[in-house]
């Protein structure tokens, strides 16, 4: 299988997600089938089981629950449809996708408590433990596992240690890490894991899913606060019929399950997770060589996303920067930083390092558009 990133003339994508396709991804859309069609329903089925696959659990133990809409459908989707009218969520909150959770629960009316670390800093275990011990009424606690914000990695394994000390739910915004780094359900006591179609697996925007630990997920039923919404009973429909319960993404699914199988080929989890790393180095060597500094320190920084600091040159002006990239064919992303001025650069989608040698190029050429030095 040709791993070339792009196809026809789409530039390609360095950014968390909608992100560049492989052209057999995009060739799967090209076919129609119905919602209630046999071959469908068999399909949504290898996915659901695929997808546990890839997370490393057992159907029974777990299951995989598919949601149409953004990721962030998904996300409120456990939040309105796990938690109980009585119950009150920890966020642990280190960057914008945290506030994102903290606003769901704010819309949704229930009770929440948000811890808030700088953007550049992980959430501390030992204050997780101090809210756990001081407020016995909180029963989940949730946390981002990569922050795109600035590509921070939090530690999954440590904090849910804690929690399922104190005996809390533990659900995971997995959305941009799910696929390409290993995660450790039963290690980590992760009960409840989102993440999206157009992300680390390589398909496109359509749907969200979540894996749900089956012991928990299956004591829901009735918490629900909105109807399409409602995991629960969208598990069931799935479950009895394979049907979805209004009308399914059907060429979105059709291409992820086509980016199932070429996960599969590229060695999972593992090999993805290799090639997305190699990007990153070829990266972050290529961009420190022309004097620019990224945002996080690299104990913390992932090989998802990177922050980069703006040059201190007074050419520089991001907009100008942005746009002769994307006259020369490549899609960067801006900063979401609330505290520094960074942009992003995503190393994930179907993009190989001889990529990212070409983004550095045409990076090193606007510098030069630009007249700014390389001791930036």
């Amino acid at each position: 299988m040709s791993r070339r990133p792009t196809s026809y003339k789409d530039k390609p994508l360095y950014t968390p997600g909608p992100l560049t396709t492989s052209r057999t991804v995009k060739q799967a859309m090209l076919r129609d089938l119905g919602s209630r069609d046999a071959e469908f329903i068999s399909m949504v089925r290898s996915i659901r089981e695929k997808l546990l696959s890839v997370a490393g659990v057992e159907r029974g133990a777990f299951e995989a629950v598919i949601l149409q809409g953004s990721g962030t459908f998904s996300v409120e989707a456990v939040f309105s449809s796990t938690v109980p009218p009585d119950g009150k969520v920890l966020i642990l909150s280190n960057g914008a996708y945290g506030e994102r959770m903290a606003k769901i629960c704010q819309v949704l009316k229930i009770n929440r408590e948000v811890i808030r670390w700088p953007e550049d800093r992980s959430p501390s275990v030992d204050e997780t433990k101090k809210a756990l011990g001081s407020d016995p009424s909180i029963t989940h606690v949730a946390i981002v596992h990569c922050e795109t914000t600035t590509g921070i990695l939090n530690d999954l394994e440590s904090i849910g240690k804690a929690v399922k000390e104190a005996g809390k739910i533990y659900f995971v915004d997995a959305m941009s890490s799910f696929g390409a780094i290993p995660i450790d359900f039963e290690t980590a006591g992760i009960d409840y894991l989102v993440s999206s179609a157009n992300k680390c697996i390589e398909g496109v925007p359509g749907f969200g899913f979540v894996i749900a630990r089956t012991s928990e997920f299956a004591r829901t039923q009735g918490y629900a606060r909105s109807l399409s919404l409602d995991l629960h009973s969208q598990w069931k429909g799935l479950e009895s019929n394979g049907q979805f319960r209004f009308t399914p993404p059907t060429h979105a699914l059709i291409a992820f399950h086509q980016a199932l199988l070429e996960l599969e080929e590229e060695g999972g989890v593992e090999g993805r997770m290799s090639r997305y790393q190699e990007n990153h180095r070829v990266l972050i060597e290529g961009m420190r060589k022309m004097g620019f500094q990224e945002y996080l320190a690299p104990t913390l920084q992932g090989w998802i996303i990177t922050s980069f600091l703006y040059p201190e040159h007074p050419n520089f002006n991001f907009e100008v920067f942005y746009n002769h990239l994307n006259d020369m064919g490549f899609v960067i992303y801006p900063g979401k930083l609330s505290q520094a001025e960074c942009f992003r650069i995503g190393n994930i989608g179907r993009l190989e390092s001889f990529d990212m040698s070409a983004l550095l190029l045409a990076i090193d050429q606007t510098l030069d558009r630009m007249k700014i030095s390389r001791e930036c």
